[in-house]
């Protein structure tokens, strides 16, 4: 069985690929899905459609054009990764979690103890905290082997 796991959140360090090579490594089959991780892109998404009156009208454009990317990838996978990082504030990451709670999906999140609290809501829904990458692959590993 193929496992779809959608790798939501931070995009300014290397986690989603530590995860995906923790994986291979344990040989899970797991086939890895995620935003668009190249910002420039993600906030151009919606530039095609017109010039935007405002910065708020071209993020509202941007944010609809990857929302469809976002939503679809989210509503096939079997879990969802959620990483918050201590960098910036990830709105869009919170807000794909509880996207998940809604669906009844699945998910994990991932972030220091640092930001327990600012996260309590995001935690209480979520299947698991883990701070570690290794602590995805191996909750992975226990749900596709155990």
């Amino acid at each position: 069985m193929t496992f779809n796991v959608y790798l939501s959140g931070e995009i300014h360090t290397d986690w989603r690929d530590e995860i995906q090579r923790g994986a291979e490594a344990a040989g899970l089959d797991v086939e890895f899905t995620a935003p668009v991780t190249d910002h420039p892109a993600s906030d151009a998404a919606g530039d095609h459609l017109g010039e935007a009156e405002s910065q708020f009208w071209r993020d509202h454009q941007s944010a609809k054009v990857n929302a469809i990317r976002t939503r679809t990838l989210i509503e096939q996978s079997d879990m969802v990764v959620v990483r918050f990082g201590d960098q910036y504030k990830q709105w869009n990451a919170a807000f794909d979690a509880g996207y998940c709670a809604a669906l009844g999906k699945p998910y994990v999140t991932l972030h220091d103890e640092d930001i327990v609290h600012p996260l309590k809501e995001v935690d209480a829904e979520a299947q698991a905290w883990c701070t570690t990458t290794d602590q995805v692959v191996e909750t992975l590993r226990y749900v596709l082997k155990a």
